[in-house]
């Protein structure tokens, strides 16, 4: 391979909506650099990109690829990413790598729901993108429908530089209107002749091409000047002004590919490498807000976008040289664990073929292998470097669910399989909760989980089941209840005994102190000698009062007192979930001599604060999310329907670029595989966030619903 300056360089997402033709564009592309002698196809599962099992089997991108392919004095590096937004953390992390993007746009279809997503990412990420309308060789492709779906989604952003002759099977030429040629494609090779533009397509060619310089003149004053002073712009200078209003994400240049036929990409890879940024133009900030300029003669460092796994190789690291060069046998120093790495061997990748190179400069991408303790998100710098740049921010889980080994001597295995799995994609969320007592995965989408629950099946040979993941109630209470307990056991030899009086109230911060209640009628008073404010894990509070007068219960006795409330409090007496909010005064009991213990006194306050528990009003609080909903507006009332069967309590709409955004706040018992329902309703085209907001009291019916199903659980057990 050729040396390539930081300049020579260019990095880019490629993206689009599924079945838009970025796996079989990736496969021309590579095919002009040379990279590969033929151009594979997703039909005969021989492409660089989709190269696992479940891809082909699918016939869909699910991982995010890195490929290269050179054109002229350039390298241009690629991520070929999901066009499902299931799979968004591929396309999330290439942004952090890429400095501009790619969309491909179906011209059967025009905008499609891939790409408003992509492009609200992009958008967001601030990250310039090309537009390539693909497929106009299909009978059902529609070039002025595309044109309009795309200039009704971006308005004056879009700026055509190409139109083609005819579509369907005749589609075989195209006009360039910044060159204002026409491109007539031979074969399927792309080997083409350049030609005059017919007379019947001059006066569309120019309009068009005045349009362009037009554009090109409003990306700077200067050139605004010049156009004004000469009523035109040179060829140059227009590229200067697309150069410009692209950086600034102002222009989206609409172009012309077929990756099946080779039409136009040899010009798409030209106009990258005039328009596209280059990595020295860039710079990426740590997490002290530092800014690293990409700059090759700077120390020596990298950033980890991806981590994936291969039979016979092992752990593969992708990465972006931040700054310096990266060469074989050099040491650097992971800023995020300390540890020392040695880059053994070191590959510019397209797909799973690797060509080993021996220094990678500033801006450049790769892979390198066998580093013992890098992942994603992890920067590795030379000696004396302790930058650590800004790690991914992925979206926020949309679906989730419970796993559990079909066989239980495999659950320590499927906990390692779940966590490689979350290493190697970071939007997979793994949790064991010891509240729920379940394994919580969660993802960005059904088809997401079932994926990963694929792999789990076919190339680790287990059988899991996906359950539904139980809700994590909380148990409090409504009013003040006293109750006592005796704890007896004598079986021989040295026996257990213990009594525990005890009254519980509910907490609510900020109230003073009682030290009076009426029990059974009468006035309790009570003189508070000893006050400890316990703060529980799981939010609320436990205030624990030792009332005991006159050495009823031995001051040893009273932690062990508290230990059996604590646990009681984690294993709520409703529904077993987390008790909170609660005031607890132990206020009189009984010992024995001789039988007394730790142990005694810990089931007898374990089970006098069940019994107090139960008398005193108790309610189940259920956790309720904020759901943000950004829906198109002609699905707004299916939306907004299904939302309130969910028990929903609609808080407010607005507007946002088209879309309207929803807010309600939904019990999370209401929202299992809401992802699933929300994309059938709106044709996956409306996306949402949750967050947990608050926990409320469970109306009575579903409370009732709750106990019934706890007692037969403890029956069945």
């Amino acid at each position: 391979m050729k040396t390539y300056t930081t300049e020579q360089i260019r990095n880019v997402v490629l993206m689009g909506n599924t079945k838009s033709g970025k796996t079989t564009l990736a496969e021309s592309m590579m095919l002009e650099g040379k990279v590969i002698d033929r151009r594979g196809t997703v039909e005969a599962k021989n492409t660089v990109c989709d190269n696992t099992e479940i891809e082909q089997l699918y016939q869909r991108s699910i991982y995010p690829t890195l490929f290269y392919t050179e054109y002229g004095d350039f390298k241009l590096n690629f991520i070929d990413t999901p066009g499902s937004d299931d799979f968004i953390g591929g396309l999330i992390s290439a942004f952090r790598v890429a400095d501009s993007g790619v969309m491909l746009v179906n011209g059967q279809h025009g905008v499609e729901v891939g790409t408003e997503i992509f492009s609200r990412y992009a958008e967001q990420h601030n990250k310039p993108l090309f537009l390539a309308i693909s497929q106009l060789d299909h009978e059902k492709a529609n070039w002025d429908a595309s044109l309009d779906s795309l200039k009704e989604a971006f308005g004056s952003k879009v700026c055509p530089l190409q139109f083609p002759v005819e579509t369907g099977q005749a589609f075989d030429s195209y006009v360039d209107v910044l060159s204002m040629k026409m491109y007539r494609f031979k074969d399927d090779s792309g080997n083409r002749e350049e030609l005059d533009i017919p007379a019947e397509l001059t006066e569309q060619a120019e309009e068009l091409h005045a349009e362009l310089i037009e554009r090109a003149a409003e990306a700077s004053e200067e050139l605004m000047e010049l156009f004004f002073e000469t009523g035109s712009l040179t060829p140059e200078q227009i590229t200067q002004g697309l150069t410009l209003g692209f950086s600034k994400c102002e222009i989206m240049p609409l172009v012309i590919v077929s990756g099946k036929k080779d039409i136009g990409v040899k010009r798409l890879l030209e106009l990258i490498t005039l328009i596209a940024p280059h990595p020295g133009q860039t710079s990426a900030k740590t997490v002290s807000g530092e800014e690293v300029p990409c700059d090759v003669n700077g120390p020596a460092s990298l950033y980890v976008y991806k981590t994936s796994q291969e039979q016979h190789l092992g752990d593969i690291a992708y990465f972006r040289v931040m700054s310096g060069k990266i060469t074989e046998a050099l040491d650097l120093v992971n800023v995020n664990n300390g540890s020392r790495e040695r880059i053994s061997a070191l590959y510019v990748a397209a797909g799973k073929k690797r060509e080993k190179v021996t220094h990678l400069v500033a801006g450049d991408m790769g892979c390198t292998v066998k580093l013992r303790s890098a992942k994603s998100n992890h920067t590795l710098n030379a000696a004396g470097k302790d930058w650590e740049f800004e790690p991914i921010t992925f979206p926020p889980a949309k679906f989730r669910t419970a796993i559990k080994a079909k066989s239980d001597k495999d659950d320590e295995k499927l906990g390692e399989i779940l966590n490689k799995a979350s290493a190697e994609d970071p939007t997979i969320v793994v949790e064991y909760s010891k509240e729920l007592k379940q394994i919580i995965v969660s993802g960005q989408g059904e088809h997401h989980i079932n994926t990963l629950k694929w792999h789990i099946n076919n190339t680790h040979k287990m059988e899991v089941d996906l359950l539904a993941p139980k809700i994590p109630y909380r148990e409090t209470i409504t009013k003040m209840a006293a109750s006592s307990y005796r704890h007896r056991k004598q079986s021989g030899g040295a026996g257990q005994f213990g009594e525990v009086h005890m009254l519980i109230e509910p907490y609510v911060e900020g109230a003073p102190e009682n030290t009076r209640f009426k029990v059974d009628g009468k006035e309790l008073v009570l003189s508070i000698r000893g006050r400890e404010e316990h703060t529980m894990e799981w939010g609320g509070k436990l205030v624990y009062y030792n009332c005991i007068v006159g050495g009823s219960i031995d001051g040893r006795f009273m932690p062990a007192i508290l230990k059996g409330i604590m646990e009681r409090m984690e294993e709520g007496p409703l529904t077993g979930s987390y008790a909170r909010d609660i005031n607890c005064y132990v206020y009189d009991g009984k010992m024995h001599p001789v039988d007394s213990n730790e142990i005694s006194f810990k089931l007898a306050g374990r089970n006098a604060f069940r019994d107090a528990f139960r008398k005193a009003g108790p309610k189940i609080m259920e956790p309720i999310y904020l759901v943000e909903v950004l829906v198109p507006s002609d699905c707004m009332g299916d939306v907004m329907s299904d939302l309130q069967n969910r028990r929903a309590l609609i808080e407010g709409m607005s507007s946002e670029k088209g879309f309207q955004v929803l807010r309600a706040k939904v019990p999370l018992a209401e929202l299992n595989k809401y992802s699933t329902t929300l994309s059938s309703l709106t044709s996956g085209r409306a996306s949402f966030t949750m967050t947990l907001a608050e926990y409320t009291q469970v109306p009575a019916d579903i409370q009732e619903k709750l106990l019934r199903e706890y007692e037969e659980e403890e029956k069945d057990e």
